[in-house]
């Protein structure tokens, strides 16, 4: 049965079977390659309408790719087929440098009854100008799949991973002693750090190909990662990571077995390129994002903004403007000299570097910033919602009820810009906003103590809860 075919914050995503089926995946396919065929340069050596098909290890990832590449190649388009799991930033990398758009076969986090599909251009994700432009096109032409059109298919994995090893000190990386632990959330970046740091200093965790993750959702965050934080300071590694299904996101623990926040992560990251590569331009970050970047952008006398949720936010940013370091509060990083596009591999390989050239610890890196630039505590919380909420309407009811003080906490400004955020006057913040990726309702705060927080967390449910059950 058709149903509606709805790009969200970053691809569209939908249930395995039901929505997400071959019926749908084809009509996608469809709309694709006629914005391709419309859209595409068509003339000179390298401006040709080339595309590039990638799947994850998914349920039927690979038997969905290979009907969209049919269907492109049926179209007139010069497609290539990835002939194995890919993560996307794979992908990014391959629109920037070798083809026009790529397709990748992934609903990244989601549970495993979810698959989806992601479109990249130069380097990032699409637009929502693209997205709705492909939206407009499903339906308008009859499904074309001719009989024997295959579409070529080709390893190009190493080429991803050598633009890394040149963008990385891998000599000072490798000096470092001890393993470091990666956690693959049986996703598609599965190897890839042992393929750059090489197997004697890896020590891989759930690595194994399962389409059903084991009944996991592959989503790196401080909850899911127990058996990464116990292996860690067990093995005596000297940090760890873990990537989502699709390997465009990050999570980073330290030697000791303690979960690094987004918020410190990218503190340590923004910290170093200043200060040791001398990146210059814009900060930016998305609202579900806290102080710590701010208040870096302060010292530096750098340009900072906030935009709305959703990683394509940032890459249009990058595209546009002189930006140097972009972050999103998932576990996604872009900076001067990588992808306009978040990269699991690529930003643990950078905090490895970070490790080698300061001589510090994780737990170190991660002091060293509560010291200079104060205490971060940042939590989310998510309630799964059993009906959509409008972002809009939420945001403004709540807003009507704010009162002047939350928690002893002074409001000092209220945004509405994609959800409601609450400055408060020591840069203390609250964000209420409807998920773009899942049917669930977040909830993020920041305070100085993880107590504060989770209260501030409580009381965000509160306000929200009158207009949300």
């Amino acid at each position: 049965m058709s149903s509606d075919i709805k790009f969200g914050t970053d691809g569209w995503r939908a249930v395995i079977g039901w929505d997400f089926n071959f019926d749908n995946v084809r009509r996608a396919a469809q709309a694709i390659a006629d914005f391709i065929n419309e859209n595409a340069p068509s003339s000179g050596e390298t401006d040709k309408k080339t595309a590039v098909v990638g799947f994850d290890r998914r349920f039927l990832s690979d038997k969905f790719a290979f009907d969209i590449a049919a269907i492109l190649r049926s179209n007139k388009v010069d497609v290539t087929l990835l002939d194995g799991p890919v993560s996307t930033p794979v992908l990014s990398f391959l629109t920037m440098e070798k083809y026009w758009l790529g397709v990748m076969v992934t609903a990244s986090h989601n549970t495993p009854n979810y698959n989806g599909i992601k479109i990249r251009l130069e380097g990032a994700g699409a637009q929502p100008k693209t997205t709705k432009e492909i939206e407009a096109l499903i339906d308008q032409n009859p499904v074309l799949h001719l009989f024997g059109q295959k579409a070529e298919e080709k390893n190009l994995t190493e080429l991803y991973l050598k633009h890394i090893s040149k963008n990385v000190n891998l000599k000072k990386i490798s000096a470092l002693k001890g393993k470091v632990v990666v956690d693959y959330m049986y996703g598609s970046a599965a190897g890839y750090i042992e393929k750059l740091l090489g197997k004697e200093k890896v020590i891989p965790l759930r690595d194994e190909y399962d389409p059903s993750f084991k009944g996991i959702q592959p989503e790196p965050v401080d909850e899911t990662l127990s058996a990464l934080k116990k292996s860690v300071p067990e093995k005596k590694a000297i940090a760890g990571f873990a990537f989502d299904g699709d390997g465009d996101r990050i999570a980073v623990v330290d030697e000791k077995g303690n979960y690094l926040t987004p918020e410190i992560v990218s503190a340590i990251l923004l910290d170093y390129l200043i200060k040791y590569r001398k990146v210059k331009g814009k900060i930016i970050q998305t609202l579900s994002m806290g102080y710590l970047n701010k208040r870096i952008a302060r010292k530096f006398n750098m340009q900072f903004e906030e935009v709305s949720v959703g990683f394509k936010n940032i890459a249009e940013k990058m595209r546009l403007e002189e930006i140097a370091f972009g972050v999103e509060e998932s576990g996604s990083y872009a900076w001067k000299g990588s992808l306009p596009d978040k990269d699991g591999p690529f930003t643990a390989m950078t905090f490895l570097e970070i490790m080698a050239v300061t001589g510090k610890k994780a737990s170190e890196l991660a002091d060293a910033i509560v010291k200079e630039y104060g205490a971060s505590a940042y939590l989310r919380s998510g309630y799964p919602m059993t009906k959509p909420l409008d972002k809009n309407s939420l945001s403004d009811k709540i807003k009507k009820k704010l009162p002047k003080k939350i928690l002893n906490f002074k409001v000092a400004a209220v945004y509405v810009q994609d959800g409601l955020k609450i400055i408060f006057e020591g840069d203390e913040w609250l964000l209420i906003r409807p998920s773009g990726t899942e049917p669930v309702l977040r909830i993020y705060g920041e305070t100085a103590d993880k107590k504060t927080t989770k209260e501030l967390l409580d009381y965000g449910y509160k306000l929200a809860a009158p207009f949300f059950k």
